[in-house]
């Protein structure tokens, strides 16, 4: 027996204790080959979250309109547009929807009623959403205390009309005994749970709104998910790992969209010492170039002092992260990064700054932190608030948490079911050809690039303290965020500077990656599926991270139905500019559709009102043929467990293995 055949057996003998007899092995065939013939799951693909909770938690429930077109598909016009309304916001808000319609029922049996009544309709809904998965998926998703009960109501047979009394005698008893109100918000979450089989989250889950840390909790609970790094994850990631530069960056932007509470509430990062930091050096700076963009409190009322005070710690982070990135900046020369040392390029007895070979006027020449013969030096009141942010983000247990779930369950990029999906760009060169980019003396283009530097990611985050491989790690952490060369980045500059400073807003510019041209033209799409080893007449790329402004004519839909950008302007920040609220990428048995979402206004109002967020969808690409598991990635591991299922039924039958009777060896050594 040669080496192969060899390791070839002992696979077989690890087979047989999980498959000891003919039987077992007969029957995981029969069922491994019943899925295959099943519909493929469906897929739900979000992008630039940007710390929406509320938005982004009404689209889970609802399906991206999925669940109200369910309940359409099971009743039609046989119930009234307000019951389906009401039955809808039921399976979003159980509890909640609960509690108010309770306190407006006159007697028990009212309330009885209501109950024997929902309780059916979510029965037929939920029996609806389950035909296309096995009978043993349903099973493995049910809650453990009602699991069998369940089960028996889902799979009812109607055609029996010997068990209808027992049916009815099981939800009799549930509403008896006082168990309705717990079986009405089981099966909601289960409806809610098989209309998304899969979630694919293509970026951009931190910064801008409120509710990053409660998104991240949801999707380390939440059944079967991926993320593809955005550059503001990757900003918070290099942050937990303990980049100077990413951490100074997540706290100004935080300071710059009044979201400080993110860090101080959700992440216990303590920023005292930033606000005494603030108060000495810029007690009687008005700091107005750095007002606060209060994107996400905007019916909030912020005291003066209170707003005073943030505009100063703006301003001290801001001037801290201006000198931290000229520091990274020299350290590596070959990243072409000097256009962005803007320190040493002031002269305040003007109060003017030498820029792009123009002098320009400074809109704020108050720096008494920065020593013109060194200015990319920090003081010591600087160094101590830096150390001290260093060692909150790295003792941050919620937030360690949250970027490890990052690490484990994302990646740069994925290729998924056909699909390539990544949140930024390729970078191309001028001809249309993958930029050649040279990184500690290699020098990479495309797939190899994304690896690389998907790799310096991680060791920055998991070597050990002090190691050069993770001072290296975290140092292109920073570069991933904001260099012309980082597919996450996809400009040619961070203006950040320049647009605190200087009024002339073609400084501002920072140009976005000729990829987003290029890809109009589906052969550049077909070169970049190739490169990932796709065939172009199957797949689809998926974009996120640059909003498509639909109100200004744009399509997401580029490259002849190729490649799709779903960044819609989840975050308010970006609504005005997109005039819409996200987008969702459904990819089921039948293709994709590309859901596009009006605002969402409040959970509470979507809970007394029974509103809803309004979608439209729009086909963008039907199959020729239902597509079933067997045509997908899945598919093709299972196609692979029922080959080796089948030599394993052979060595069963040539004597090569015995079966085992299933009994314990009890015997003494």
């Amino acid at each position: 027996m040669n080496k192969t055949d060899e390791l070839q057996q002992k696979y077989l003998e690890l087979l047989s204790e999980k498959y000891p007899t003919i039987a077992a092995a007969s029957t995981e065939i029969i069922n491994l080959e019943a899925i295959l013939n099943l519909p493929k799951g469906t897929e739900h693909m979000l992008s630039d979250i940007h710390g929406e909770g509320d938005q982004f938690f009404h689209i889970l429930k609802n399906g991206s309109g999925a669940v109200r077109r369910k309940i359409e598909e099971v009743f039609g016009n046989t119930i009234s547009l307000h019951a389906r309304r009401q039955l809808a916001t039921i399976i979003y808000y159980p509890e909640e929807k609960l509690r108010l319609i309770k306190k407006d029922m006159s007697s028990q049996e009212e309330l009885d009623e209501f109950y024997r009544v929902t309780l059916n309709r979510l029965l037929r809904v939920c029996r609806h959403a389950q035909t296309k998965y096995t009978r043993s998926k349903v099973r493995k998703a049910l809650p453990a205390d009602f699991a069998y009960i369940l089960e028996e109501l889902i799979y009812e047979q109607a055609d029996v009309t010997n068990k209808e009394a027992y049916y009815n005698e099981i939800i009799n008893t549930i509403i008896r005994i006082g168990k309705a109100d717990d079986f009405i918000v089981e099966l909601s979450e289960l409806i809610q749970r098989l209309t998304i089989d899969h979630l694919h989250i293509v970026g951009d889950i931190f910064d801008r709104g409120p509710d990053a840390a409660a998104i991240m909790d949801k999707l380390m609970e939440y059944h079967s998910v991926d993320i593809q790094w955005g550059n503001h994850d990757e900003l918070w990631m290099g942050a937990a790992s303990g980049s100077p530069c990413c951490i100074a960056n997540v706290v100004r932007i935080s300071a710059r969209y009044g979201n400080l509470d993110t860090l101080e509430d959700d992440y216990g990062i303590n920023m005292i010492p930033l606000s005494n930091l603030a108060r000495s050096v810029y007690g009687d700076d008005p700091c107005t170039v750095f007002k606060i963009k209060h994107v996400e409190r905007e019916e909030m009322s912020v005291g003066q002092i209170e707003e005073e005070l943030e505009m100063k710690m703006h301003k001290a982070i801001s001037i801290i992260q201006f000198k931290l990135e000229g520091q990274l900046i020299m350290r590596h020369p070959e990243w072409h990064m000097d256009d962005r040392m803007l320190l040493d390029k002031m002269d305040l007895k003007k109060g003017t700054i030498m820029c792009y070979g123009k002098e320009y006027p400074l809109l704020d020449t108050n720096f008494p932190t920065v020593d013109p013969n060194d200015p990319y030096k920090l003081t010591d009141e600087e160094q101590e608030v830096v150390d001290h942010l260093i060692a909150s983000f790295r003792n941050c247990e919620r937030l360690q948490r949250h970027v490890q779930f990052m690490f484990t369950q994302g990646s740069l990029y994925l290729v998924y079911n056909d699909n390539l999906l990544f949140h930024g760009c390729m970078p191309f060169d001028d001809k249309g050809e993958f930029r050649e980019v040279t990184l500690q003396g290699r020098t990479m283009h495309g797939k190899e690039l994304f690896d690389y530097l998907e790799s310096c990611a991680r060791q920055g985050y998991y070597y050990p303290e002090g190691s050069p491989e993770k001072q290296y790690g975290m140092d292109i952490q920073w570069y991933i965020w904001c260099n012309a060369d980082s597919p996450l980045f996809g400009k040619k500059k961070m203006a950040t500077f320049e647009r605190y400073f200087i009024a002339e807003k073609e400084t501002h510019e920072e140009y976005k990656d000729i990829y987003y041209k290029l890809i109009e033209d589906e052969k550049t799409c077909d070169k970049i599926m190739i490169e990932f080893g796709l065939d172009p007449k199957h797949a689809h790329i998926i974009n996120g991270h640059v909003p498509v402004r639909t109100k200004k004519g744009e399509s997401p839909i580029k490259g002849n139905g190729k490649l799709l950008i779903i960044d819609g302007g989840f975050s308010k920040a970006y609504q005005g500019t997109t005039g819409i609220a996200g987008y969702t990428l459904i990819y089921n048995s039948y293709g994709l559709r590309l859901v596009t979402h009006m605002p969402f206004k409040s959970r509470e109002e979507a809970i007394r009102e029974e509103t809803d967020i309004h979608s439209d969808t729009q086909i963008v690409h039907l199959t020729h043929s239902r597509r079933l598991v067997a045509d997908t990635d899945r598919g093709k591991q299972i196609k692979k467990e029922i080959a080796d299922l089948e030599q394993l039924l052979a060595a069963y039958r040539n004597g090569t293995l015995h079966e085992k009777n299933g009994r314990k060896d009890d015997s003494l050594y």
